[in-house]
């Protein structure tokens, strides 16, 4: 009997899940994977758990996102293709998909988390047992400086490297490559790394105990050179360029970032009055005079705008980022007035695009979304919610940082000029701001259910003070982002 209870385990690790060693958090756990098929196929949903990752999954289209190691990482069903940062990687096997889950080939896809974001992650397919270490990097991060001559890189390392196991190179392509012989690199942080003067990309891997850094540099490079320097730890390196191309290309620079284009966006209109007040005011027309107001201002300082609506006309929420996108704008603002079931409820607000959080910023969501019900063309709208929505989101996240600086200005300087409550800046999932290539943030001004700011709505002065504060912080951003390309 002994033996055949040891014959019994042994068949069951053989056909077993793996085995998940975590040893960052201190757990362990198990992973489901495809009985009798070589290679092992392992279930992402069990992966993420184990890794303690955020997952976002869109079941219908086979496609799910996890977050590991603070990078995001794309699975796609019946594909051979993982997208780590947008940067491509391929397995020899694809991607299954059985029972509402994906199985992912587990030594072709921990191969690629080792050696590009996740160094401490080790799988032994033999006895099914994967194990996560602590790693500690020794090449910790990344900055670069651009000189009136060329372009400095600091790499900061905990320690010095054996000048004999540094070497670089620049390949035909205008790939500038280091590789360090025992160095393990924080491929997150030095990926997400600033690119500025002759660098236009920066990749990073761990190739065993090996780490590479490469630089794409977009001009051409007459030197280059590295030294270690031990007050602090770095490796510093310089990429020597001619001096009118870099001149050349910091004008090119500025002028893409330079915000020479806002747009600007009066909520609803024509058949969609939007809200209503007490005395019988429209938010339509407030938001549309606020908003001429706001352009006035901008104009006056050399600020092109542009309108979503100059009159009283119904303009689809889809179609008014598509403009805001065809007229090349570096900014996207949309103007509105609130509504509310208690009469009560007053005050300004600002709103970026994400999935609501809190109970008040789902109900403003829902009523400027309802507009769609006026619009001939609904369907395109139909998976903009849930999942599809934080996918959308997701999608816009590189303008998510500067959506949020321009949305605390704004809101800074309205609590400034009005007596009414701050209440803060918040985050929905508005339409209207689905689909903007540059910061966008969605204003409302005021509470047009209270009688008393709905009286306020009404007069020239006060809708005067909104529309400056709109352009005081619009102005603000445009100086933060500006001071930015003053040349060195």
């Amino acid at each position: 009997m002994q033996y055949k209870f040891l014959v019994i385990i042994f068949i069951s690790i053989l056909v077993g899940d793996v085995h998940v060693f975590n040893r960052r958090i201190g757990t362990e756990s198990e992973i489901k994977t495809l009985l009798n098929i070589k290679p092992i196929f392992i279930s992402s949903k069990d992966l993420a758990r184990s890794l303690s990752s955020k997952i976002y999954e869109n079941a219908e289209r086979e496609k799910l996102v996890l977050y590991i190691s603070g990078n995001k990482v794309k699975i796609s069903g019946n594909s051979s293709y993982i997208i780590i940062d947008d940067k491509p990687f391929q397995m020899t096997q694809a991607v299954r998909t059985e029972e509402n889950d994906l199985y992912i080939p587990a030594n072709d896809f921990f191969n690629i988390l080792k050696t590009s974001i996740m160094p401490g992650v080790n799988f032994d397919p033999i006895k099914k047992l994967l194990e996560i270490d602590v790693i500690k990097y020794d090449i910790t991060n990344i900055a670069i400086d651009v000189k009136s001559n060329g372009t400095i890189i600091r790499l900061g390392t905990k320690k010095p490297f054996l000048e004999t196991g540094i070497s670089s190179f620049i390949n035909k392509h205008g790939w500038y490559y280091l590789t360090i012989s025992g160095g393990i690199i924080d491929t997150a942080t030095i990926n997400t790394g600033i690119t500025r003067g002759v660098v236009r990309e920066i990749q990073s891997d761990q190739i065993g105990s090996t780490a590479q850094v490469a630089f794409k540099v977009g001009t051409k490079v007459l030197s280059h050179e590295w030294f270690q320097s031990l007050e602090p730890n770095e490796i510093v390196i310089t990429l020597r360029t001619p001096i009118a191309n870099r001149d050349k290309y910091v004008e090119e620079a500025k002028a893409r970032w330079r915000l020479d284009t806002v747009v600007l966006d009066a909520g609803h209109g024509g058949k969609d009055p939007g809200s209503r007040g007490k005395y019988g005011t429209k938010e339509k027309d407030v938001v549309l005079d606020i908003t001429k107001r706001v352009g006035k201002l901008l104009a006056q300082n050399r600020i092109k705008v542009v309108y979503t609506r100059e009159e009283d006309v119904f303009i689809p929420l889809i179609d008014r980022t598509k403009m805001a996108n065809d007229a090349n704008g570096k900014l996207f603002v949309s103007i509105h007035a609130n509504s509310n079931p208690n009469s009560k409820v007053q005050g300004f607000e600002t709103y970026l695009l994400r999935p609501g959080k809190s109970e008040d910023a789902i109900e403003v969501a829902s009523r400027e979304n309802s507009v769609i019900k006026l619009e001939e063309k609904t369907q395109q709208y139909e998976n903009l919610t849930g999942e599809n929505l934080i996918m959308a989101t997701m999608a816009q996240s590189m303008f998510m940082k500067e959506s949020e600086n321009l949305a605390s200005m704004i809101q800074s300087e309205l609590d400034k000029k009005l007596d009414t409550p701050n209440r803060g800046v918040k985050q929905a999932g508005f339409y209207v701001l689905v689909g903007a290539s540059m910061p966008n943030v969605l204003v409302e001004v005021g509470y047009l259910s209270n009688p008393t700011e709905e009286k306020r709505l009404k007069q020239s002065e006060y809708k005067q003070r909104v529309a400056e504060s709109i352009y005081e912080g619009i102005k603000q951003f445009k100086f933060s982002r500006e001071k930015l390309l003053v040349k060195e």
